[in-house]
């Protein structure tokens, strides 16, 4: 192959770059975090979790530069991604991604805190106010375009108070929390709906089930940061986030069918919230086996990052991904 064959390739491939990479950032991001917690769970120092978030800054920041290049070389490949019925719902990853290295430089570096939470908390509220007006505006959607992947933008609201709240800002905390709230409850109406009495997700939508999990168990985090207790409410989000992940697991035996696609990243995140979550409850109502939930969820959290990231890496190499649909 020519150098001129070899470039005109790799710049077909750039056209195809989907925004669904960013899916890549909240979970590295949700491990980050994750590991955070572990850490202060069972008393140990930052110091893998700080090398994680490194790496985690490292990947995000790539991925956005090859979208960035993408949108520059082309604009019309970008247009249409918005326009599409489910990778428009991917979009508010990049707020999402921004929100959660927000709290991950809590600890250590308050302003670049503020600085980045309040870049990711603009650009979620547009994200998710276009979405949905573009959901609004848009042509009848069929049951067949609408997948547990709608739920990113109400779930990226929520994920606004977790910083919000110790940077000072409750009363656009509280606004974030309420409408992603809201929409999480009709979206999940709706995809219930759609999976229970319409054709099963497509193989490789199937990993996305694991996005179920991400709105009750980020709301619960939330919750505890706005109201500081539990509460019976924040009971009711953290079953149902457990509930759902039982759910998900009555399926893992369609996931070893599927072939490999960037859609398995939904595992991560999701994931990710859940371990936060059962650690954040383990250390609010001195709950031993919350904690010991928590470890197993980690555990487990790693190795499923490891496994995305390798054959992420091997997609890449194989050219598997950024291919045409």
């Amino acid at each position: 192959m020519t150098t001129a064959t070899a470039l005109a390739a790799q710049e077909a491939r750039l056209a195809h770059y989907p925004v669904t990479f960013f899916a890549i950032g909240m979970g590295m991001m949700g491990l980050t975090l994750a590991l955070h917690a572990g850490e202060t769970a069972f008393g140990r120092g930052p110091e893998v979790s700080q090398a994680v978030l490194l790496l985690s800054v490292a990947l995000l920041a790539l991925v956005a530069a090859g979208y960035l290049v993408k949108a520059l070389l082309h604009p019309a490949a970008v247009e249409a991604e918005w326009h599409h019925p489910v990778r428009i719902a991917f979009f508010p990853a990049i707020s999402i991604s921004l929100l959660l290295l927000s709290v991950a430089l809590l600890g250590t570096s308050p302003e670049a805190a503020s600085f980045v939470w309040l870049a990711g908390t603009v650009l979620q509220g547009g994200l998710a106010l276009s979405v949905i007006g573009a959901w609004i505006g848009h042509r009848p959607f069929s049951h067949a375009q609408l997948t547990p992947a709608w739920f990113i933008p109400a779930v990226g609201n929520v994920i606004v108070p977790i910083a919000g709240v110790p940077l000072g800002h409750p009363e656009i905390a509280w606004l974030f929390f309420s409408g992603g709230l809201v929409f999480w409850i009709v979206l999940l109406t709706l995809v219930i709906n759609r999976l229970m009495f319409h054709d099963p997700l497509p193989g490789r939508m199937v990993p996305t089930l694991m996005i179920l999990v991400a709105p009750p168990a980020v709301s619960f985090i939330a919750w505890l940061k706005l109201t500081g207790d539990v509460g019976p409410f924040g009971h009711i989000l953290l079953s149902v986030a457990y509930v759902f992940a039982l759910i998900v697991v009555t399926q893992t035996t369609k996931f070893a069918r599927m072939p490999f696609a960037l859609s398995w990243w939904a595992l991560s995140f999701p994931l990710a919230a859940l371990t936060i979550a059962s650690f954040a409850y383990a250390a609010e109502a001195a709950s031993e086996p919350h904690r010991l939930i928590g470890a197993g969820l980690l555990a487990l959290l790693v190795l499923v990052v490891s496994g995305l990231l390798l054959r992420t890496v091997l997609g890449i190499w194989r050219h598997e991904i950024c291919r045409p649909e």
